[in-house]
């Protein structure tokens, strides 16, 4: 672990903890994109470069723009244990398939790559169902009715005394989650 000291007192890039003494003599940490941190190693900066860095971490590092760009486009990742930067690639490789087909022929050439592509998908789409759902990302049938419930009782406290409007509300907002959820099963 190396300080780099300020050349000068005034330098703009110096380190602005202050100690005993005033303004820390430290240049602030070197980012890996060039700039300086506002904090020296000793007052935070390595704490802010992992930040960076973190913000710019995605499970793949893409170095094609356009692969990078179509993954941005359709993934959603948040942490580590996602998978959804896996189902947007195998996407993107569907799509481009896909998009290689110029008629039916070339549809059909490609059929079994097609499906089993398509089977991929929906094999890691139903892992990252399952692993999202152990991690407590999606709401259950339970919960999604009693979110109904606390709404149509919000309505209600709204409303007051109009109980005709208040039950075609609860009706309505009931076979709509209904319906969205597959609660209806």
């Amino acid at each position: 672990m190396e300080f780099e000291k300020a050349p000068y007192e005034a330098h703009p890039a110096r380190c602005q903890a202050v100690n005993t003494q005033g303004q820390c003599r430290n240049l602030g940490l070197e980012l890996d994109d060039g700039t300086r941190a506002n904090f020296c190693l000793a007052h935070g900066g390595a704490r802010i470069r992992y930040v960076e860095q973190k913000k710019s971490l995605r499970n793949y590092q893409l170095t094609l723009a356009r692969w990078k760009l179509k993954l941005d486009e359709k993934a959603d990742a948040e942490g580590l244990k996602s998978l959804r930067d896996e189902i947007a690639i195998l996407r993107i490789c569907l799509e481009e398939r896909l998009n290689r087909c110029t008629d039916g022929m070339d549809l059909i050439l490609n059929s079994q790559a097609i499906s089993s592509m398509v089977l991929n998908i929906e094999r890691v789409v139903s892992s990252c169902h399952k692993l999202e759902g152990s991690m407590g990302h999606l709401l259950d049938k339970q919960a999604v009715l009693q979110f109904a419930q606390v709404v149509i009782g919000i309505i209600t406290k709204s409303l007051g005394e109009d109980t005709d409007r208040i039950n075609h509300i609860a009706d309505e907002i009931l076979q709509t989650v209904g319906r969205i959820g597959g609660l209806d099963d």
